[in-house]
């Protein structure tokens, strides 16, 4: 794809959201068809936001997000700064057509992480970890049927990154702790809407996020100082509608919450 295709194939996924409009694939001519050509098309929505990126969410890490969207690995995807959500907030689920939330845990860096040619070390990412947040991601997309879009045509829509919430940073020696263990809970109005372990992301958030940073510098994109990395759902999506009052516990961790309006 030329650069002129990519950000026009950009232009158009943008002016659906912005429209609440959905499509059941891009057009042939504008339609990436491989993950690389679907990151460049996403790159181009960094020129709808005034603001720097605020970071990056991984999609379908776990069998039951895989399966969901029908891909057979995770995803990465941009987080604006304008879609995020104040912790305790209301999120106006308006033209949301997937209405789920999900339980993550996210980091935020304390250093750069450029490309280079060999593969990050997990500790080598850990190293770089400012802080430790739980989160809540409320992902959209714009196609009709996510599961036959493709992995191309997702990561191009942002890999269904859409609203984010995230909690604060966690007092607790989180690194003595093994998060792949580590339970979680989603509640709604105080009730149990489900319950999770940190192992459903990639098998530990850890894992998931020396993803994430491999994924970027294998594209040649610095994951920055600053930005917030959440890694995925640790429990099943939870459907969400307006009224809802929505919770992530996560114990020592700390909680996180949001209103559905």
């Amino acid at each position: 794809m030329n650069d002129a295709e990519l950000r026009a194939a950009s232009e158009l996924l943008y002016r659906h959201w912005q429209d609440k409009t959905l499509i059941d694939a891009l057009p042939e001519n504008l339609r990436p068809r491989t993950r690389a050509e679907g990151y460049r098309v996403q790159a181009c929505i960094e020129e709808h936001t005034s603001a720097p990126l605020f970071g990056w969410k991984i999609a379908a890490t776990s069998v039951a997000g895989q399966n969901h969207i029908n891909v057979d690995g995770p995803i990465a995807g941009r987080l604006l700064a304008e879609r995020v959500i104040e912790n305790g907030g209301v999120f106006v689920i308006g033209g949301s057509h997937m209405r789920l939330a999900e339980m993550e845990f996210a980091f935020r860096m304390g250093r750069d992480l450029p490309p280079r040619a060999t593969p990050y070390m997990q500790d080598e990412v850990m190293a770089a970890i400012a802080t430790l947040h739980p989160a809540i991601e409320l992902p959209d997309t714009r196609y009709t049927d996510v599961t036959q879009a493709g992995v191309a045509q997702l990561v191009a829509d942002n890999a269904c990154a859409h609203k984010f919430v995230l909690g604060p940073a966690t007092d607790a020696d989180w690194r003595a702790l093994d998060l792949a263990a580590h339970p979680v809970q989603s509640l709604i109005h105080d009730r149990i809407a489900g319950e999770g372990v940190g192992a459903n992301v990639l098998g530990d958030p850890r894992i998931a996020l020396t993803w994430l940073v491999n994924e970027l510098s294998h594209h040649s994109l610095t994951l920055m100082a600053g930005e917030v990395v959440t890694t995925g759902t640790c429990l099943k999506p939870v459907v969400i509608a307006p009224g809802d009052r929505l919770r992530g516990d996560f114990g020592p961790l700390g909680q996180v919450s949001i209103a559905i309006s």
